[in-house]
């Protein structure tokens, strides 16, 4: 792997910061992509030359100007579309905003993405996409019903790409992660306490029950899988859903 480049999205923090420190450390040359630059800017003390692209995937000028920039540098081989946005509602009270706000972060985010490194993969014969798509891809959760939705796009998508890819030296997957240790869980942890009047620890624990190890998942067990896909060797496996989730989906 050493020597390709890899782009990361949703790169400043949590499953998207491990990713990138596997790549980096296999020897790819690491770019991280996101909303918050400062956030980015702090992983570069631990990753000797990567590189930043601020960000907004839901907006496809953004998109398309954050990566013809980073292409200018080196052709994007490995692209982990990991930006993700989760909001929790039932679904009497799930807006239009909420719903089309996570399916444009969520679902768009990941096409546009996509959009602009395809081509150039296909074309020198070489190239990994990995998707970000969590266990909501592969099941349904309450209140969470538009992140659902997204995610089960975001399957279809790595499903239809990587029939189309297929003969081009391209593999398209889908990671699919349970609770995991990450803002997004820390989040949810407080909104449960705040519902419920339950502590941090029981609200957490409630989340790690979901896991049939008794466990949230830690970023780095993400990131091994997600660099397993990325290698030259994985060439065989396309259009999965890989979950990473303690066996709560089989």
């Amino acid at each position: 792997m050493n020597g390709l480049h890899a782009v990361i999205t949703g790169g400043g923090s949590g499953i998207g910061a491990a990713i990138a420190s596997a790549l980096h450390r296999e020897g790819v040359h690491v770019t991280l992509m996101g909303r918050d630059e400062a956030r980015l800017r702090a992983q570069l003390e631990s990753l000797p030359g990567a590189a930043i692209a601020q960000l907004d995937v839901s907006d496809q000028a953004s998109v398309r100007s954050a990566f013809e920039a980073v292409a200018t540098h080196a052709p994007i081989d490995i692209l982990v579309n990991n930006a993700g946005q989760v909001e929790t509602a039932p679904f009497t009270r799930t807006s239009v905003d909420l719903w089309q706000r996570l399916l444009d972060v969520n679902l768009t985010g990941t096409f546009l993405c996509t959009q602009q490194v395809l081509p150039g993969m296909s074309q020198r014969g070489f190239g990994r996409i990995v998707n970000i798509a969590s266990t909501a891809a592969l099941k349904g959760y309450a209140y969470v019903a538009a992140y659902c939705a997204a995610k089960h796009g975001v399957l279809g998508l790595t499903r239809a790409l990587a029939l189309e890819t297929a003969k081009k030296g391209v593999t398209v997957n889908a990671v699919c992660p349970g609770y995991t240790q990450t803002d997004i869980v820390e989040r949810a942890v407080q909104t449960i306490s705040g519902k419920t009047g339950a502590s941090s620890e029981a609200a957490r624990a409630q989340l790690a029950a979901a896991n049939p190890q008794g466990r949230l998942v830690q970023p780095a067990e993400v990131a091994q899988a997600v660099l397993w896909l990325c290698r030259r060797e994985s060439s065989a496996i396309t259009g999965q859903a890989i979950a990473v989730a303690g066996g709560e989906v089989m």
